[in-house]
């Protein structure tokens, strides 16, 4: 007997992709999670930095066009990667700002007092440009916890130093100026120190002058000062320096050099104890 029925082939079929095993998927999807999350951190990061930015610009009154210079403004030597030139730091900006600071404060002066002679433009100038006026400009726009600082800088304490703040401060504006020429310079210039100028000028002293006359009146001895440490590299030290008195707490100061960090203390001793006088920090 003959079998007609025909044959039947059978063939495996591959399963289609929304028939994949759900533990293949499960995987894909980890997998994809993975790769995504560099990303977003990436991208989170970007976004704060640029929010950071655009906070700290709207303290300082200026919008940059080329972020990398208010980056710069604010980066101190110590946090430098080893690679890095001192370039990348903001003592360039700091050297520039400077002069540029001096031109438009001497220009604020011209104007302002049509009477005064050179003598006293000069002395009016010293007195606004100074490093402590710097820094008190700095400290009262809060941009002392804009600064980038490394390892060495923080264990020295370089955040609180007047130094830093008013190298900062300097860095900003010529930053600004670079950015946005002289007439945006000028406008945070002015915007930040035609009150001080303004106000009657005081005669500078020197503040370890004005202690020693302070503690002659009151019969004590003459100040002693003492080198407590020194800190950061050779070619860039931080001295921290005490001045004691008998009966007095001591009073220490920091500062790029022995000299500058006795006038500090010297200052810190001046205002706490409430001596009048003392303006030359």
């Amino acid at each position: 007997m003959t079998d007609d029925t025909p044959d039947i082939t059978t063939a495996s079929i591959a399963p289609s992709v929304s028939e994949k095993p759900e533990a293949v998927q499960e995987e894909g999807k980890v997998a994809k999670k993975k790769r995504s999350k560099p990303r977003a951190k990436k991208e989170a990061s970007k976004a704060a930095a640029k929010s950071a930015h655009a906070e700290i610009e709207a303290r300082i009154g200026h919008t940059f066009s080329d972020p990398n210079l208010l980056i710069t403004a604010f980066t101190h030597v110590s946090a430098l990667k080893q690679q890095r030139k001192r370039a990348d730091s903001y003592q360039r900006l700091e050297f520039l700002g400077d002069h540029v600071l001096g031109l438009i404060v001497s220009d604020m002066l011209f104007r302002a007092f049509p009477s005064a002679d050179e003598g006293e433009l000069s002395k009016r100038l010293a007195e606004l440009v100074r490093k402590e006026s710097c820094a008190d400009v700095a400290r009262l726009l809060g941009l002392a916890d804009d600064i980038k600082l490394g390892a060495v800088g923080a264990s020295a304490g370089a955040r609180l130093r007047k130094s830093v703040l008013g190298d900062v401060c300097e860095a900003v504006i010529g930053a600004i100026y670079l950015d946005g020429g002289y007439v945006a310079a000028a406008d945070f210039v002015a915007r930040n120190w035609t009150e001080r100028m303004q106000k009657p000028r005081r005669p500078l002293r020197d503040p370890k002058t004005v202690l020693q006359e302070w503690a002659q009146g009151k019969g004590l001895p003459t100040p002693v000062y003492r080198e407590v440490e020194r800190t950061g590299p050779h070619h860039d030290p931080q001295f921290r320096v005490a001045v004691d008195l008998p009966g007095l707490e001591p009073a220490e100061g920091i500062g790029s050099s022995k000299r500058a960090a006795e006038k500090v203390a010297a200052s810190v001793m001046i205002e706490r104890e409430g001596v009048g006088g003392g303006n030359d920090g």
